[in-house]
């Protein structure tokens, strides 16, 4: 079993690799994207580098903005 810490860091860089090719899929830039989920380009960069493990709320914020469904941006492919 993967030590719990290792884990949480790993899916942070799954989430924030997710988060930088949806957005660049999209044609946004993270600063579009901060204005368009309200939030700060700092906030985005932080999440896209793994520096931070962002609330649900501001990852529901982030899907909606880039118009896919939260699954989308947080699924680790377990079932």
């Amino acid at each position: 079993m993967q030590n719990p810490s290792a884990a949480l860091l790993a899916y942070r860089r799954l989430v924030g690799e997710r988060l930088r090719t949806t957005r660049a899929r999209a044609g946004l830039t993270q600063q579009a994207l901060a204005e368009r989920a309200g939030l700060d380009k700092q906030a985005v960069s932080m999440i896209e580098n793994a520096h931070s493990s962002p609330r649900l709320d501001t990852l529901w914020h982030l899907a909606i903005a880039m118009d896919i469904s939260l699954a989308e941006l947080v699924e680790d492919g377990r079932q």
